[in-house]
């Protein structure tokens, strides 16, 4: 039985399966060795009625997720996978791995990230290229669900968002200023926080404002990152994962031909696609 999970920071998603077959698809919260440490890591595994059944069955773990870029953070991540699944090799990677081979199994292609965070990278058919993309949710992040989600706290917190709007943001989150700053500013994950307000951007995308909101992060993300990688591989199909990415695809993929780039794919989630690679490889 082998075990694929792909995880960002608000959830992540888990398949086992054995000789091609499915034997469970759930989710469970994001891990992040960033915010988790081994201990929490398995706790959050114990607490899950698949995990603690197939445990011992699973002989082979493939492990994508956020943090992931240096072996000490790999390494938090791998400790736990491999005290709770016993018996089972685990392979520990970047969330762009996952999103690469998802997108573009053992092809070459320019990959986009664009869900709760963001990033982009340089497939080459077997590896994700190192560049200094990646900076995470205060540093970068551009067009994802936490960076419209600043976006939105913002305009409600400095009154630009239209007066139609605010009303409905203050009674969605029974929001105020006090509330809004305590939970960016002193809860644990304020990462998981702001992306989820992406709900009401998918709620109001029709309204002008908030779609003028959702094009300027896109627009930001592909003239910070995507062309660049574009100038260096022209002949290289552009591929994009996330939910924020597929949900408002219509206004990513204006923003890329704005930006002379045309898109090959969006996937909302890879982790079928990353299921079926690893069960035709075992």
């Amino acid at each position: 039985m082998i075990a694929v999970v792909y995880s960002g920071s608000y959830h992540a998603d888990w398949r086992l399966a054995d000789k091609g077959k499915t034997i469970a698809s759930f989710k469970t919260s994001g891990i992040n060795p960033y915010f988790m440490d081994e201990r929490q890591m398995l706790q959050l595994f114990g607490k899950n009625i698949n995990l603690i059944h197939h445990a011992e069955n699973v002989k082979r773990v493939f492990f994508f997720g956020p943090g992931c870029s240096s072996d000490e953070l790999k390494a938090i991540v791998s400790a736990a996978l491999t005290q709770f699944f016993k018996f089972a090799k685990v392979t520990i990677a970047h969330d762009v791995d996952g999103a690469a081979i998802a997108c573009c199994r053992n092809s070459p292609g320019i990959i986009g990230i664009c869900g709760s965070g963001s990033n982009a990278a340089w497939f080459d058919g077997k590896k994700v290229k190192p560049n200094n993309y990646g900076l995470g949710y205060i540093l970068a992040d551009e067009g994802s669900g936490n960076w419209l989600g600043r976006q939105l706290i913002k305009g409600f917190m400095n009154e630009t968002l239209p007066e139609n709007l605010r009303k409905k943001f203050t009674l969605k989150y029974n929001a105020d200023r006090n509330n809004l700053l305590e939970k960016v500013y002193r809860q644990k994950q304020p990462a998981i926080y702001l992306s989820s307000f992406a709900d009401f951007f998918t709620e109001h995308q029709h309204d002008q404002y908030l779609a003028n909101v959702i094009k300027a992060g896109f627009n930001k993300l592909i003239n910070t990152y995507l062309l660049p990688l574009h100038k260096q591989h022209p002949q290289a199909p552009l591929h994009f994962e996330g939910s924020v990415a597929f949900t408002f695809q219509d206004h990513l993929r204006d923003e890329a031909k704005l930006a002379g780039l045309q898109i090959t794919s969006i996937i909302k989630e890879p982790i079928n696609n990353l299921l079926t690679y690893y069960s035709n490889k075992n």
